[in-house]
């Protein structure tokens, strides 16, 4: 007898199977880019898939990018380069710490300079940003029109003259978008009804550039860094406050590196603070079951997830119920890294847009509120509760609620 027959298809144990039947150029052609390094540490666990939110409508994930790039796929020149939300998920379980909020900003970086696709939305974001100060393409001499809405003084510190409490940073989407104005007129009224000493930039204020950044625009977000760095050095403040999670994280931890160093609060971190001095000034009940979308770069990106929940709370009237996914493994409404300004592109690409998704997850609960903390959100949400048929759920920024229950609005 000759021995066992193990020549079948079935039984690969004893086949020579080596790493060289793959290509390594291809992963090494992003981990040689600056910040891009940590590409080639991935071993392959996937743990990252299982929490990626563009794998729930598409697939994706660090580990398939890497698969791809071993099997013959140049990410600079794929449309998955586009996909990324830079929402931090994948880090977080990532055993190896492979960044995706590092390389694919990279990757991107390197793809613009070698005159690569982009998609058309993003690039008329960036020359909107390049032109006019901001991504919606608005007039920089319009940037303060929305205090005439607010209804209650809205100083500009220019026109102060003096050193304040509070520099308040708008932002983009709360000084143009009809949406983003309710919620930047409702925070001016809440900080008059606290006595906060605030002003704002007014017409001086550009965008922060920090999305631009991570969807691979560094020159244009270092020119916007260099000018918004002036101005706030030409005024005397104490603190920033931003209405939005993503001017949190550039003025915070990007910012820095240019030379900007004071103290930055995004809005909900800065109204906990003063709870006992709001509370009396939430008289009316708000007779709502609300749901609470974490945005990304408020809390996985800077570790805010109670203050908005403490705000909510505090609201008569109010109970608040969670979402499946919240806090650190919160999902991602598709609006970071740039995905604000690609929601046709990553369309074509996905089974449907994160924000829908989402929008349904929050209709799950049974609420008839999504309550959201992030300028990008109301927009997106606001579409997706529509799209998905959903529309009983409304889609309000806390500040909303917070001015609704102090003026008795339903």
């Amino acid at each position: 007898m000759d021995g066992v027959d193990i020549s079948g298809h079935w039984n690969r144990m004893f086949e020579q199977r080596v790493i060289t039947e793959y290509t390594p150029e291809l992963i090494e052609k992003i981990a040689d880019l600056p910040n891009a390094e940590s590409f080639a540490n991935c071993y392959q666990c996937a743990k990252c898939v299982a929490v990626c939110p563009v794998d729930v409508v598409g697939n994706y994930g660090p580990r398939k990018l890497y698969r791809y790039a071993q099997t013959g796929m140049d990410l600079t020149e794929a449309p998955e380069l586009w996909l990324c939300t830079t929402c931090a998920n994948c880090l977080r379980v990532c055993p190896k710490e492979v960044n995706m909020v590092k390389i694919m900003p990279a990757a991107r970086e390197q793809a613009i300079l070698d005159g690569k696709f982009v998609p058309a939305e993003l690039q008329q974001a960036f020359e909107n940003t390049a032109k006019s100060g901001n991504p919606l393409g608005q007039p920089q001499r319009k940037r303060d029109a929305w205090i005439q809405s607010a209804g209650v003084p809205v100083p500009i510190i220019k026109d102060l003259a003096r050193p304040v409490d509070v520099l308040w940073y708008v932002g983009s989407y709360p000084s143009y978008h009809p949406r983003g104005i309710d919620a930047a007129s409702a925070a001016a009224r809440i900080f008059n009804a606290l006595g906060i000493d605030f002003a704002i930039l007014g017409k001086e204020e550009k965008d922060d550039a920090d999305s631009q950044r991570l969807a691979g625009e560094k020159g244009l977000f270092e020119m916007m860094t260099e000018q918004n760095i002036e101005t706030f050095n030409k005024y005397e403040w104490d603190e920033l406050v931003v209405t939005g999670p993503h001017e949190l994280n550039a003025f915070k931890n990007v910012y820095p590196k240019y030379g900007f160093d004071r103290p930055v609060v995004h809005y909900t971190t800065f109204l906990a603070r003063y709870l006992d001095q709001l509370k009396p000034l939430l008289k009316h009940s708000v007779n709502k079951k609300i749901t609470y979308h974490d945005p990304c770069y408020l809390g996985r990106h800077n570790g805010e997830y109670e203050a908005p929940r403490k705000l909510l709370e505090a609201i008569p009237g109010v109970e608040l119920v969670e979402m499946q996914r919240n806090r650190e493994n919160g999902y991602c409404c598709g609006g970071g890294g740039g995905g604000m300004w690609m929601d046709s592109f990553t369309a074509k690409h996905t089974t449907m847009r994160l924000s829908e998704k989402r929008a349904m997850e929050a209709a799950s609960t049974g609420a008839n509120v999504l309550a959201v903390a992030c300028p990008f959100e109301v927009s997106r949400f606001t579409d997706a509760v529509k799209s998905t048929g959903n529309e009983h759920v409304d889609v309000l920024d806390i500040l909303e609620l917070l001015d609704k229950s102090m003026r008795g609005e339903q």
